[in-house]
């Protein structure tokens, strides 16, 4: 015991040492939350003077010159005063300061180490104001960089060095994992009412609820696939409204509870927002969304017709003022999904709702939803195939949320809280269709159907040297979600008790250093007397470059 001990904290102090020299050369924010709406439009880029990069790049260059050439000035003259200094004072120590020491004053130095030119304060000033200059110019460049007519450009990149410790008593969960993240956003503001673009990403083709990409694979080159694309249509006849279409960021609020903030979903929205003037309400919202997740296809012989997995959604919101510093949002929202057996059967085995027309089989990890499945037998060779899988449970989701955010008088200090709590309306519903020959992957609980996700934070990650403090306690019973799209870095996905604090620190503008820990339990287990299972523990060391 006391190896493995040692061990996790060997694995631990690697990944802090990792994190810290992948840091080092960077010279530059899960947010947990997918605290998101409508995909955001790109910003209108004003018109600009036609202007060469090569010539933008010769004139910071002639600038960096002149600032070296009056630092150089800068510092002579500072010598000749300190020589002066030495002069008139030669019992006073030899200093390089601008300010000469008593008795003689700080002008009659400058004027005597150079009567003929600029006083220093003139030529340090004007040094500061080149400087500034430099650094805005340097600013805007970049900024023209990221743009190129309506569109504009963005992305993050992200090293993780993840341990991760205990779990199922046959040591199954015990590794240590490099990985990466790479996303490059283009978005685009065609005119005042319609806006798109587009996202790839890294990570595996067919886990839809992760960008993360192991670095274990021989070294061989990693996937970047489309990740989002989507257009947005806002009309000026009518502002209230927002029709969305495609594979967008999502259109409502939610936390990984139910949907993992990797999860981009396919298929259409709409929303109606209305602003409103009364001093505590000040916006309401219905969003209904249409999902298509999967194309399943009949096996009768007299139907081989095509029907789709989906998820038919609505969320209405609300956002209130109290007073200058408290901000509450309140969301209420209900998610029906319709033929969901797809999912079950596409982790088991290829079919024609599985990704890749049914080449792969969906990926999934720690799934713990009751699932019944038939199997057949050959009578020659005597091995068995999965005929069909199916959820024990339908999946008709109740889910309501509250934020409450908190102004406080230093601003790199806000405070929040989220609270999220869904219901699981058609637990074990489903067990009426299941043939008798079906085996359970485990009993079906029809009580065991709620999941809540409560969070605290402090602090921020805006500007370089801002911190953030993040406590987060989340519970799901085995039947409360579709384990196979909620938060993708717990195990197992349901019938499960987490605890999750975070630590976030801004090195620079665009570099936050990230510190994560999960540690849990499945709910079985956390009730019992004597503990089966030992704690399942993952550390993550994260640095994210933001460009």
């Amino acid at each position: 015991m006391r190896s493995r001990a040692v061990g996790r904290w060997a694995g631990a102090a690697i990944g802090v040492v990792l994190i810290a020299g992948l840091a080092a050369p960077v010279r530059g924010e899960n947010d947990p939350l997918v605290k998101v709406s409508n995909p955001p439009a790109a910003p209108a880029v004003a018109a600009s003077p036609a202007i060469s990069l090569e010539a933008v790049t010769e004139r910071l260059n002639a600038q960096e010159q002149e600032i070296e050439t009056l630092r150089e000035a800068l510092r002579e003259q500072q010598a000749l005063t300190a020589s002066l200094e030495a002069k008139l004072n030669p019992g006073a120590p030899l200093t390089t300061s601008v300010a000469p020491a008593a008795p003689i004053s700080a002008g009659t130095a400058k004027a005597a180490a150079n009567p003929d030119g600029p006083p220093q304060d003139a030529l340090a000033q004007k040094v500061a104001q080149l400087e500034s200059d430099l650094r805005s110019d340097r600013s805007n460049f970049e900024e023209r960089l990221k743009k190129f007519g309506p569109f504009s450009f963005s992305g993050d990149l992200r090293l993780r060095a993840e341990p991760t410790f205990g779990g199922p008593v046959d040591q199954s969960q015990d590794r240590f994992r490099e990985r990466v993240r790479l996303r490059f956003n283009v978005d685009a503001r065609l005119n005042d009412q319609i806006n798109g673009g587009f996202a790839l990403a890294s990570g595996d083709l067919n886990d839809p609820i992760s960008t993360n990409q192991t670095l274990n694979q021989f070294d061989t080159r990693k996937p970047i696939a489309i990740d989002k694309m989507w257009a947005t249509y806002n009309p000026s006849w009518f502002r209230p409204l927002t029709l969305t279409g495609g594979k967008f960021a999502y259109s409502w609020f939610n936390t990984e509870l139910v949907w993992d903030k990797d999860l981009n979903p396919e298929g259409a929205s709409e929303a109606l927002a209305f602003k409103t003037e009364t001093p505590l309400l000040r916006r309401v919202a219905v969003v209904g969304f249409q999902l298509p997740f999967a194309e399943n296809k009949h096996t009768l012989a007299t139907n081989k017709s095509f029907y789709n997995t989906m998820v038919y959604g609505e969320q209405l919101q609300s956002a209130w003022q109290f007073g200058s510093r408290v901000r509450f949002s309140a969301y209420a929202s209900y998610y029906d999904w319709k033929y969901a057996d797809s999912v079950p059967f596409a982790l088991l085995v290829p079919n024609s709702a599985s990704p890749d027309d049914g080449l792969l089989a969906l990926k999934g990890a720690g799934e713990v939803n009751s699932i019944a499945t038939v199997t057949a037998t050959n009578a020659i060779t005597g091995a068995k195939t999965i005929t069909s899988a199916q959820f024990a449970s339908k999946f008709g989701i109740v889910d309501t949320l509250a934020q409450l955010d908190i102004t406080t008088p230093s601003e790199r200090w806000p405070i929040g809280f989220v609270g999220d709590f869904s219901d699981n309306t058609e637990a074990c519903a489903n067990r009426a269709s299941i043939p008798a020959a079906a085996v359970f992957t485990v009993p079906c609980d029809p009580r065991a159907r709620h999941g809540y996700w409560l969070e605290a934070n402090v602090g921020r990650t805006v500007k370089k040297g801002d911190w953030q403090l993040s406590y987060s306690h989340i519970v799901i019973q085995r039947e409360a979600v579709v384990g196979t799209f909620n938060y993708s870095e717990i195990f197992p996905s349901s019938d499960v008790e987490i605890h999750r604090p975070e630590i976030m620190y801004q090195l620079f503008d665009n570099v936050t250093l990230q510190l994560n820990g999960l540690f849990g339990r499945p709910l079985a287990d956390a009730g019992t007397k004597g503990v089966v299972q030992p704690l399942w523990e993952r550390l993550q060391f994260d640095m994210t470059y933001k460009f």
